[in-house]
């Protein structure tokens, strides 16, 4: 399975009143993991940003100048996008922008939706997190993804963020491909702790303040979790199977 995770910055919010993509940044992913290899560009858009959204990339007219126009990278990027899923947050966006600059250029080109399934992990977040902001820099600090360095946007960078957020969306999701007997991930890890024998499970050796700040953490998730998952596995199930129902239902 071949992904493209994908962004764009442009011009202003509406390809509709004539804005254009100035930079498109991809990652691939083959079978959920990152390959190494990336699509990156800056494009000279031919027109003005719109009012703050030059804010938002820091991307200047100077700076893209000397870029290439869509027209001269088209076929170098429909190649490496080509027959992929591509993973896009709020996609109708990115897509309303890069099928347009297709259109612009002829017939020939069709839609994006021609070559590559598309995907939009804010649909996902959405059902996932329904009533919550699921903004790119929102799910990057509920999932644990380190956005620090992202002080603007830029296309690169942010499909990187969205590569790591979207592996936290869909972790647990049957193409993680982790046992295809019908295990879950929980039984699956479960097992393999299970048949080790105990002498041989790893021990970890903590200073006293340490274990203190551990303890006194973990005395505050159970006021808010009232049950918690350190405090199931403290009840030793018997077998894998135990444990997996217990890591599944906390």
């Amino acid at each position: 399975m071949r992904q493209i995770i994908l962004d764009t910055e442009t011009t202003g919010l509406s390809w509709e009143r004539g804005n254009r993509v100035v930079e498109i940044g991809c990652v691939e992913f083959i079978k959920r993991r990152p390959s190494g290899r990336t699509y990156h560009v800056y494009l000279n858009p031919g027109r003005e940003f719109e009012a703050g959204a030059q804010e938002v990339t820091g991307l200047t007219l100077e700076f893209l100048a000397d870029k290439p126009r869509f027209e001269q990278v088209v076929d170098e990027f429909l190649a490496f996008i080509d027959g992929a899923e591509l993973v896009i947050h709020n996609a109708a966006f990115d897509v309303g922008f890069l099928d347009n600059e297709l259109r612009l250029l002829g017939p020939q080109y069709g839609r994006l939706a021609d070559r590559c399934a598309i995907e939009d992990s804010l649909a996902i977040a959405r059902k996932r997190f329904p009533g919550q902001r699921n903004s790119l820099d929102a799910l990057c600090k509920r999932l644990g993804v380190d956005n620090t360095h992202r002080q603007l946007h830029g296309a690169l960078l942010d499909a990187q963020l969205l590569a790591e957020v979207y592996i936290g969306l869909t972790s647990g999701q049957g193409d993680l491909g982790f046992a295809d007997d019908g295990k879950s991930e929980a039984a699956a890890a479960a097992a393999a702790f299970m048949a080790t024998p105990a002498a041989a499970r790893p021990r970890v050796q903590v200073a006293p303040e340490e274990q203190a700040a551990h303890d006194a953490r973990l005395e505050k998730l159970r006021k808010k979790a009232g049950r918690a998952v350190w405090d199931a596995w403290e009840e030793q199930p018997a077998d894998a199977a135990a444990l997996s129902t217990v890591l599944e239902a906390v």
